[in-house]
C-alpha cells in the first residue's frame, strides 16, 4: 500500500534526484527504491556494529582458542 506524503528537499538535492530518476518511473520509484537501499545498508551497519560488539566481550576466550588451534599445526 502507498501512501502519499510531503518532503522537502534542498534544491540540489531535488536536481540530483530528478536527474538519476529517468531510469525510474518516476520521483517517488526512484526515492523509494533509495530509501530502501540505504536502510538495508543502516541495518547491515548495524549488524556488524552488534557483530563487533559480540567479538570483543568474548575476545581473550577467542584468541586462547586460536593459539590453542596454533599449536596443534604440522609445520613440515
Amino acid at each position: 500500500m502507498k501512501i502519499k506524503t510531503s518532503i522537502t528537499l534542498s534544491e540540489d538535492l531535488l536536481e540530483t534526484v530528478d536527474r538519476l530518476a529517468l531510469d525510474y518511473k518516476n520521483r517517488s520509484e526512484f526515492i523509494e527504491f533509495a530509501l530502501r537501499k540505504m536502510i538495508a545498508q543502516m541495518n547491515r551497519e548495524q549488524q556488524d556494529e552488534r557483530d563487533v560488539a559480540i567479538i570483543n566481550q568474548h575476545l581473550e576466550e577467542l584468541n586462547a582458542e586460536a593459539e590453542d588451534v596454533l599449536e596443534y599445526q604440522v609445520i613440515p
